[in-house]
Parts: structure tokens; sequence; C-alpha cells
């Protein structure tokens, strides 16, 4: 699986245990009242809303907060009025990176990331520099203990994925972004469990970064994901991942 998808799993898996997990409600919190006031707030007939919930539950947010989150966004409660924002740029080694962002002072988050990719060896770059480089598609990650690799293949193609890889420890699924529901329902009804299952999204090539670069790029990731204003980062990176597992612990 690629560099950043990786990465990404590794630090999830880490956040679920750790002090982090109040700045993760936080992150859900504002993509559950964005979700709400653009689709609704009945997950059943909003797609963006009834994922973003399934994420929240999944990193243990209580329920009064996602209720109260929703409740924002449709009005029911006050709250803060956030925009929806892309930003791009690249990384150490030329590294692409898109940054989505929930903000609610436009000029004080791009200041701050232009800031923040200085600092690691990256700059800010201008709208559709690197959003061509990526692709929207759902990502399912299956631990491997669960089921064997020709088994899922064929649970996965049946139901429409696209592409199957996988590594030590788990199982990376892709799919067309339409087909991502039929994916995972079929996923669920052959009893597995996703360890994650997204819609993101995924760079058609990657570089490979090593050494002080490497290094560079991952403490950058690690900032931007901490960000607060930032909801979701993809990249176009690769590293090992036993360099990976290293840094995370």
């Amino acid at each position: 699986m690629s560099g950043h998808s990786k990465w990404h799993n590794i630090r999830l898996r880490k956040a679920r245990v750790d002090a982090q997990r109040g700045k993760i409600f936080t992150k859900l919190a504002r993509e559950i009242i964005m979700a709400a006031r653009q689709g609704g707030g009945d997950p059943g007939a909003n797609t963006r809303l009834r994922d973003t919930v399934q994420r929240a539950r999944e990193a243990s947010m209580p329920q009064d907060n996602i209720t109260r989150a929703i409740q924002r966004g449709t009005g029911e409660l006050p709250g803060v009025q956030y925009d929806e924002v892309v930003y791009e740029g690249y990384g150490p080694g030329g590294v692409a990176i898109i940054m989505q962002a929930l903000t609610d002072n436009r000029n004080r988050t791009v200041s701050e990331l232009r800031s923040l990719l200085s600092r690691h060896g990256g700059n800010l770059g201008e709208a559709g520099c690197v959003a061509w480089m990526f692709n929207p598609r759902g990502v399912i990650i299956v631990p491997r203990d669960q089921i064997g690799e020709d088994a899922l293949l064929e649970i996965v193609l049946d139901a429409g994925g696209q592409d199957l890889k996988a590594d030590q420890a788990s199982y990376e699924i892709t799919t067309r972004p339409e087909d991502f529901e039929n994916v995972k329902s079929a996923l669920g009804a052959n009893d597995l469990a996703p360890e994650s299952a997204e819609l993101t999204l995924v760079p058609q090539s990657t570089i490979t970064v090593t050494g002080k670069e490497g290094e560079q790029t991952l403490r950058l990731m690690d900032a931007l994901e901490d960000h607060d204003d930032i909801q979701h980062v993809y990249a176009n990176f690769d590293i090992p991942e036993s360099v990976m597992e290293e840094a995370a612990a």
C-alpha cells in the first residue's frame, strides 16, 4: 500500500489509545457539523454524515457528542461557522500534498500552514498544483488474520472492488467511490470487520524519500495531521514500512 496510506493507519491505531483522542473528537465533531449542514441530520439519507458518524463511533466518541454535533450542523444548537478549504503544496523531496481543512478563519489557517510547511522542508503551492496527481477512491483496510487473500479477493471483486494489496499485517482494498458502500456491505455480510474504511484520495504514483528527507516527511505529516483545522492529509510519499513503524514507536 502507498506510504501515506500506511502511515495514516499506523497513526490511527496509535491515536485510539493515546492522549490525542480529545483532538480526534474535535476534528470529527467539525466534520459531522459540516456533513449535517450540507446534507441534513439523518445519517440514513446523508452518506457523508453516515460515514463520519461511523468513524466517530469507531474512535469511541461519546454518542452525546455526536448528537450535539449533528444538532449544531442542522441549526438546532448554536455553533461556529466553518468553511471547507483545500490547500496544496510540496514536502521534502518534492512530495505532493493535499490538505483538506475546516476553518473559521481562512487567513489564520493559510498563514499557519505556510509556516508549518516551510519549517519542515516544504512549501505551500497554488490551487491545482498537485490535485491532478490524485484520484478519488474508497480505501478499506482489513486485518490479515480475518481471512485468506484468495477468499477476500473473490468477495471484493464480486462486490465491484478495484484492487487488493497485502502487507504483513493487513489487506488494502481500493474501490471506485461509487462501489465503496457495496464493498463495505459485502465485507460485513461475510463477518469481516475492517480496521478502517474511508473515501480518500489515492496518488497515481509515489515518490520514494529516504534518510533525512524521509524523517522530515514523517514529521511534516504528523504536524499537519495534528493541526486543529486540518481534517485530512493526502500525500504521495513512499517510505519503508519498518521505518514508519519505528518512527511511530
